[in-house]
């Protein structure tokens, strides 16, 4: 009987993704196949899977479909396949490389992450605290600041929250936003 060995991991760009299945690669160089599929990126846009010597889309894109159904980015997952003697059949193996990536997903710790934005504005002294009390109330994070007679600051907050916050800032006197 054939034996599946499954890992996920962290891989926020490409790169890293083919670093990880590059040491599976090697680690695993006497199984049969080393079969795998990533997601990178906030838009989900890149992505890539292999069969590794499998029937075409019996291995790469079972898995690639766990990390999707799942909604999941910036993970890729490996599953080695070391062959047992008894063939399974194009939809035997799509099922045992989608079980051996559910489960390996399922037992990897999950993340939330966020884009983040950076706003960066300059104001008058003199509206320090209408500024300090937005800054408060609007769950963004001082990245950078400097106080004078004219005061710059940068925030960093979520991406979805930025343009409501730079409406926010824009309506207080002296606020001068940057491009």
């Amino acid at each position: 009987m054939s034996r599946f060995l499954a890992f996920a991991h962290p891989a926020s760009t490409p790169a890293e993704a083919k670093e990880v299945i590059a040491r599976y690669q090697k680690d695993y160089h006497d199984a049969r196949h080393v079969c795998w599929a990533y997601m990178t990126g906030p838009a989900r846009t890149d992505f890539l899977s292999s069969d590794n010597g499998e029937p075409s889309g019996t291995a790469g894109k079972p898995i690639l479909g766990q990390i999707n159904s799942l909604g999941l980015t910036d993970v890729v997952v490996v599953v080695v396949r070391y062959f047992g003697g008894i063939k399974l059949g194009t939809s035997g193996l799509i099922s045992a490389y989608r079980e051996a990536a559910r489960l390996a997903l399922e037992a990897a710790p999950a993340e939330d992450r966020h884009v983040m934005a950076d706003i960066a504005f300059t104001f008058p002294y003199l509206a320090m605290n209408d500024v300090m009390k937005l800054v408060k109330t609007s769950g963004a994070a001082i990245a950078a600041q400097q106080f004078d007679n004219s005061c710059t600051m940068t925030l960093r907050i979520r991406l979805d929250d930025a343009d409501p916050l730079r409406c926010r800032l824009a309506d207080i006197d002296g606020v001068i936003l940057d491009s």
